[in-house]
């Protein structure tokens, strides 16, 4: 095993696990106002993280091509925009503040749907760590120090996400640890999903710009279609946008410095 991918494999997943941990010693949930900061932060470190961690490499790394640089990054961030538009229009889930299931008719708990919503959102976070990681040594330009620091970002924002999912279920009537398991097991994908990309993308790296920009534009869609809803409905929408921005500089501060 190549243990310089453990950082990646671990970091996200114990961000993920300490947020659901919270059950253990808060009673109720968080309210209105702090779960929608902590969503604001989740969606500014993923957008910077598109962009400095997925979309700067993958343009980099086709510079060759002339003026026709930006196409790979171009056509791999629509692809993978389309692709968890069509997981979000067939799996059966719940977003945080909606009655309406979305994705095909099932008859899933209200609860195990919350979990699926969040899960999809985890699956391009796990693709991005398992690309960046896998960019390592492949000319991509991207650096160990680079790939922790995407590893960071996404496990800091994981925290406020594996709350989000264990909360609500134990205020709902469900035992802390089934709540624990539950924010822990939404978390879960995305060593799954850093694994088998970087498996994919081991035998696949002349595909490597489509490959950074397919998991950016999988990000994006989850902030765009999740987060930036909840995060700018209500009052205080001031404060949320402050947060936002704080975590987009917080990313990219990491990639600056670790990069």
């Amino acid at each position: 095993m190549n243990f310089s991918i453990l950082p990646g494999l671990v970091l996200p997943l114990l961000g993920t696990t300490l947020g659901a941990a919270l059950v253990f010693f808060l009673k109720g949930t968080l309210n209105e106002l702090h779960q929608r900061c902590f969503l604001a932060m989740s969606a500014g470190v993923m957008a910077a993280a598109s962009v400095w961690s997925l979309l700067d490499p993958a343009i980099d790394m086709s510079l060759s091509m002339g003026r026709l640089a930006f196409a790979p990054a171009f056509a791999g961030f629509w692809a993978g925009v389309l692709f968890l538009y069509v997981l979000d229009s067939i799996v059966p889930h719940l977003h945080r503040q909606s009655s309406v299931p979305e994705g095909l008719p099932g008859k899933l708990k209200r609860n195990t749907m919350l979990m699926i919503a969040v899960t999809l959102h985890n699956l391009p976070e796990g693709m991005a760590v398992g690309v960046v990681y896998a960019g390592l040594g492949s000319g991509a330009g991207i650096s160990e120090f680079g790939a922790l620091s995407l590893a960071l970002g996404i496990a800091f924002q994981n925290f406020p996400e594996g709350a989000v999912v264990s909360l609500p279920m134990a205020a709902e009537g469900a035992s802390r640890p089934r709540a624990f398991f539950c924010g822990f097991l939404s978390g879960a994908v995305e060593p799954c999903g850093m694994l088998a990309t970087i498996l994919l993308a081991s035998y696949l790296t002349p595909v490597m710009p489509y490959l950074l920009s397919f998991a950016a534009g999988a990000m994006f869609y989850v902030i765009i279609e999740e987060l930036m809803p909840e995060v700018s409905r209500g009052e205080h929408t001031n404060l949320t946008t402050l947060v936002f921005c704080g975590g987009f500089s917080l990313m990219m501060a990491l990639d600056a410095a670790l990069g």
